[in-house]
């Protein structure tokens, strides 16, 4: 029980580092870079997790609103783009470089998130001392499909991965989806156990993602640069590669500290990040997962 209670410190701990790391200091300027990537559909760069933003006919659809401070810079600039109301806000999961944005957008926004990310979100001191404020509107469980026409977004939920709660946004108009942090970019991902992620699951949810989304060809992954469909089918063998490896590595009695020193990024995935913690942190998750089977 004690070790138990100790790594999930340990990985919360290790979570929150994480984010807090993509969190830039209070006191900077608050700059957002716009990168046009379709006709009407903008990426805003910056403060936290990639935003995207929709110019529809009468109204502005935003995905994800970055770190605390950063729901009025995000506003600001739409106003730069388009006189246009933001009408739809769009979570992709619970982390606050994702979410914490939401408490300056307008009551009249409506708010949508994947069912578990509503859970997780309503447990964060942020939207506990708004009251309530930026707290999503609606949810769905596996799909959503809103608007039609060249506004059609279609919300999917693959299974557990980076959160218990990854949405994907598809603008199939666009032949574009948003992926959040479950594909963040060519790196070795943050699970967060504490808010349902999984190292186990995550491979085939990304690609039950890459099998179910048709006709997309252009990712605009959490963090990272923009992707494409292969480099998701790609980023699932990854994941699944990892997992095999951590399996061997405990099947042959290896300790986490152990597995986690002996990892090598196999030559295949070139131009792929990882860190000595992420790798430790990620083995570790894994584990507990293992041992639970």
């Amino acid at each position: 029980m004690r070790r138990a209670m100790v790594l999930g410190m340990l990985l919360a701990v290790g979570a929150l580092a994480a984010v807090r790391a993509q969190q830039p200091p209070a006191d900077a300027p608050k700059v957002i870079e716009v990168e046009k990537v379709k006709d009407n559909l903008y990426m805003l760069k910056g403060g936290g997790g990639n935003t995207a933003v929709l110019v529809g006919a009468t109204g502005v659809t935003v995905v994800d609103a970055k770190n605390p401070g950063w729901g009025q810079p995000i506003l600001d600039k739409i106003k730069d783009i388009t006189p246009k109301p933001v009408t739809l806000l769009i979570n992709t999961h619970t982390h606050g470089d994702h979410v914490s944005g939401n408490v300056e957008f307008p009551a009249t926004v409506d708010i949508v998130v994947q069912e578990n990310t509503k859970a997780n979100m309503e447990k964060m001191p942020i939207f506990k001392e708004s009251g309530g404020k930026g707290m999503a509107k609606r949810t769905f469980k596996d799909k959503m499909t809103i608007g039609k026409g060249a506004e059609q977004l279609d919300l999917y939920y693959f299974g557990r991965g980076h959160t218990n709660g990854d949405a994907w946004i598809v603008f199939p108009a666009l032949r574009l989806v948003h992926a959040g942090d479950i594909f963040s970019g060519k790196n070795l991902p943050l699970l967060d156990y504490n808010n349902g992620g999984s190292g186990v699951e995550i491979g085939d949810s990304l690609a039950k993602a890459h099998a179910a989304i048709k006709n997309v060809d252009t990712i605009i992954t959490g963090h990272g640069t923009v992707m494409t469909m292969d480099d998701l089918r790609q980023y699932a063998g990854f994941n699944k590669d990892f997992l095999a490896w951590v399996e061997a590595e405990m099947k042959a009695g290896k300790g986490v500290d152990d597995a986690a020193a002996e990892y090598k990024l196999p030559e295949k995935y070139t131009g792929y990040t990882t860190s000595p913690n992420q790798v430790k942190s990620n083995v570790g998750v894994i584990y507990e997962e293992l041992k639970k089977r």
